[in-house]
């Protein structure tokens, strides 16, 4: 557990360093179907998870916002600290927002139990094309926490009902490979329907929806992951 909290403590501390970077590149398009997810499927554009994605993409708006969004082209943070930290959860979540490492581990605790562990993605900002390997099951639960878009250190940790973490080895057209985690929520109906209907071309509560755990983000998953002691592919 000591080796991924110092990982997690680097992520503040890098961030603490950083400069809020322009984001009119990324359109929100990072989020499949888990039907999407299988051995042998090219994935594209994922060199946007090295980076900070804004809490747009994230899916999960606080709903009186989510119909003034239009078009697929997101700058900057659309919505105030305030509006995303202080305003209620979306149905079927309970949401934090930490400022600190500690903050975010106590959260983590709080909903998954002591025995934890934390992850973080590893995708390279020069590879666009990946082919998934295999698919493997090895969470019923956990707590994401997505790095915000802010001149302050903010990390947006949820737990969603429902939900389910995948280990998906990942294959660069380099060669190179990556483990990457996919967590996958069954219960959407909190979810943006603007930027479901935009992206997907579904509405909320109606069919599971994934994203990728990027660089910029952290996964807290209850030990004993299984993928760790059983590596047997799971073919959705």
């Amino acid at each position: 557990m000591g080796s991924t909290y110092l990982s997690v403590l680097t992520l503040f501390s890098s961030a603490l360093a950083g400069i809020v970077a322009s984001h009119s590149d990324i359109e929100g398009k990072l989020l499949f179907l888990e039907n999407d997810l299988y051995p042998g499927k090219k994935m594209s554009g994922l060199q946007k998870l090295s980076n900070i994605q804004p809490f747009r993409t994230i899916g999960w708006l606080p709903i009186e916002k989510a119909t003034q969004q239009s078009g697929n082209v997101v700058e900057k943070e659309s919505y105030s600290l305030d509006e995303i930290c202080g305003g209620p959860p979306a149905i079927g979540e309970d949401k934090f927002c930490a400022t600190s490492s500690e903050s975010m581990k106590e959260f983590a605790i709080s909903k998954l139990g002591a025995k934890i562990k934390s992850y973080s993605g590893y995708f390279a900002k020069n590879q666009d094309q990946y082919v998934v390997e295999e698919v493997r099951k090895i969470a019923d639960k956990g707590v994401m926490c997505h790095r915000m878009n802010f001149e302050k250190v903010v990390f947006y940790c949820h737990q969603v009902n429902a939900s389910t973490t995948y280990m998906v080895p990942l294959l660069a057209s380099d060669g190179s490979k990556v483990n990457a985690l996919a967590a996958c929520h069954h219960d959407t109906r909190g979810m943006n329907p603007n930027l479901l209907d935009e992206v997907l071309k579904v509405k909320p509560g109606t069919i599971p929806v994934c994203h990728f755990v990027g660089n910029k983000a952290v996964a807290w998953l209850p030990i004993p992951v299984a993928s760790e002691s059983d590596d047997r592919p799971c073919a959705i």
